[in-house]
């Protein structure tokens, strides 16, 4: 496998997650920041270059080629070193069962959360998207009931995705521009699992080198 050497981010965006993954493995990745209102990275990149969709996460390996999409990201990371268990081995169910949570915060939380944060835009709709998206949030609560972590006992690179999408509902949990106001009062096994997850060396430093703050 290629040596990662540039994550390309934009602060309190889903590239926290493969952030966050790259911390947890103690690997030396160049960031690069990319500028949301103008698209071009802190070195003057226009980011179309790197990504013709204009979104992050990407991940530019040491052969020049690029991973474009957060949980395809976050496994490779994961693959380059296995004893740290942030993702099960590939082919066995456990593997399986972490893709088949990756593409469910993919789908139904990560872009659940699109029209809320563009709320000024998407007019009436959101108050159909709000109710789906706290009940999607409602099945993650009952999920967390009898686990401490998404996949089990231990972190993985599921937590570190579902931590970058939590930070996004509530205006009181993580500064920064996305504010969607999704109701987590009442979910308290999604409150705890979030206290466990913040407490993590990982995820402050992560958190501090992208500039931001915990309430």
């Amino acid at each position: 496998m290629e040596t990662p050497v540039k994550l390309y981010y934009l602060p309190a965006s889903c590239s926290l997650s493969p952030h966050i993954v790259i911390n947890e493995l103690g690997l030396e990745v160049e960031l690069i920041k990319v500028d949301h209102t103008t698209h071009k990275t802190e070195t003057g990149l226009d980011f179309h270059d790197i990504n013709p969709h204009g979104y992050v996460p990407v991940l530019e390996l040491e052969d020049g080629n690029f991973l474009r999409e957060g949980p395809a990201i976050v496994q490779y990371l994961a693959d380059l070193k296995p004893e740290a268990r942030l993702a099960a081995a590939a082919g066995t169910m456990e593997r399986y069962k972490l893709q088949e949570m990756l593409g469910f915060l993919s789908t139904e939380i990560h872009k659940g959360f699109i029209p809320l944060l563009y709320a000024r835009l998407a007019g009436n709709y959101v108050e159909t998207v709000r109710p789906k998206l706290e009940k999607r949030f409602q099945w993650i609560d009952a999920h967390l009931a009898d686990r401490p972590f998404l996949m089990g006992d231990h972190f993985t690179v599921a937590d570190a995705y579902l931590f970058a999408l939590t930070g996004w509902g509530q205006a009181t949990w993580l500064k920064s521009y996305y504010k969607a106001r999704i109701h987590f009062d009442e979910l308290d096994h999604l409150k705890a699992w979030y206290a466990r997850v913040r407490q993590r060396d990982t995820v402050r430093k992560s958190i501090a080198e992208e500039g931001l703050t915990f309430d």
